[in-house]
């Protein structure tokens, strides 16, 4: 039987999980040294959003589902900002930035209209 109230049904839950396939797609091409450096951790704090979704939407409550939203907005400025380091090292093209910048602030967003709708 299928959960309707699942965090799989939510636009940003779906939205970040297409920003961690884009993210580890692109990832794949930096440098052998940044392994275990930029590459993990803009991989980790992809994740984490998605995670803290699943994780807050898990909750029985809505104030912890909020406090979870705000971890994962939090991740996802940390994505942005991780995102700026990449291109200013020139491990990734403006384009790549352009396109994964605006996902990354459109699922900002989401979190943050979420987050208020839930008071």
């Amino acid at each position: 039987m299928k959960n309707y109230n699942s965090y799989k049904d939510l636009q940003v839950w779906k939205s970040s999980m297409k920003l961690i396939q884009d993210i580890y797609q692109i990832s794949t091409s930096f440098p052998d040294s940044e392994k275990f450096g930029i590459t993990s951790q803009i991989r980790r704090a992809c994740i984490s959003i998605a995670n803290n979704i699943a994780e807050g939407k898990g909750r029985l409550s809505r104030l912890q589902f909020r406090y979870f939203l705000n971890i994962a907005r939090g991740s996802a400025c940390e994505v942005s900002n991780l995102l700026e380091i990449c291109k200013n090292l020139k491990f990734i093209s403006q384009e790549q930035f352009d396109h994964l910048d605006k996902e990354t602030d459109k699922i900002s967003a989401m979190l943050y209209n979420l987050y208020f709708h839930l008071k």
